[in-house]
């Protein structure tokens, strides 16, 4: 595992993630209707905290609340749209709940007003690359940073799969983004890396990053993971229904674990979560 990394404190909600200590469950609540497995599910505040409690409750230590879908082909929403996904969600999640909730946008406006209504943490998959405003409100707010590696859009990035070399060009990208979020004082407690499975990646280049992940380490931030129910995880298991990929997600993210993964972000909750413990238990000798 990787080593000592300085704990991130959550000055809002006044939480601390104790990196190394146990491997952080990330709860996905897609309030889209056309996210690739739950789009339409939970895309109304009832229902959206609904599911946010039965995630808490089964074991998240954070909940990632995104309005934009980023499946391949999707099409970008308007600004407006994207507010009135999420906004009312996050006040509706943070009026009942302290859990820390992470805002997926790659947009300073919705990151700004996630904030004021409740949200704790910025997952931006486009690693900062989007917009140009993003590190600066990332560091007037003090909120930590989620930065994705990715390449074109989600409209594009399956066309943008060469790489002369996957990993060393993925790990000098993202120490790229996370020097200029420190150049922009953002702390570097407050940046977590995401090496981008399935963003701009073939079947076989989401294996490889899983297999070499702990070269991530030499980052020296935390790693969030995210391959739960994804297109290549259904290609080796042969099921096309997303949500049929549930085992499959649980031997994905027991090896990202195993290979240095912090935080894994995940559809089922309470799999996952049982998956995270056992995999703890092996690889952070924590019993």
């Amino acid at each position: 595992m990787n080593k000592k990394l300085e704990s991130t404190i959550l000055k809002k909600s006044n939480y601390q993630f104790n990196w190394g200590t146990k491997t952080h469950i990330m709860g996905i609540l897609n309030v889209t209707p056309d996210s690739f497995s739950d789009g339409g599910e939970f895309n109304q505040a009832k229902s959206a905290l609904t599911q946010a409690q039965t995630m808490i409750q089964n074991g998240a230590d954070l909940i990632d609340i995104g309005g934009q879908s980023t499946r391949p082909g999707a099409e970008q929403i308007s600004l407006n749209e994207e507010l009135n996904r999420v906004i009312p969600i996050i006040k509706a999640i943070r009026e009942q709940e302290t859990i820390p909730i992470s805002i997926d946008t790659t947009r300073a406006e919705v990151a700004i007003a996630a904030i004021e209504a409740g949200a704790d943490i910025i997952n931006d998959i486009s690693g900062g690359t989007y917009d140009p405003k993003m590190f600066a409100i990332a560091a007037k707010l003090e909120v930590p940073i989620i930065l994705m590696h990715i390449r074109g859009t989600p409209q594009t990035m399956q066309s943008l799969t060469d790489y002369q070399d996957l990993i060393t060009e993925i790990i000098a990208f993202l120490r790229q983004q996370i020097e200029k979020a420190i150049a922009f004082n953002i702390k570097p407690s407050h940046i977590i890396i995401d090496p981008g499975i399935g963003f701009a990646k073939d079947s076989s280049q989401n294996i490889q990053l899983i297999q070499e992940l702990s070269q991530f380490q030499s980052l020296n931030v935390p790693i969030l993971i995210g391959v739960s129910r994804k297109s290549f995880i259904g290609k080796i298991i042969g099921q096309n229904n997303p949500k049929d990929r549930v085992w499959g997600t649980a031997a994905a993210c027991c090896g990202a674990i195993a290979f240095g993964a912090d935080i894994i972000r995940v559809h089922d909750v309470t799999q996952m979560y049982d998956v995270a413990r056992v995999a703890d238990a092996i690889w952070r000798n924590k019993q």
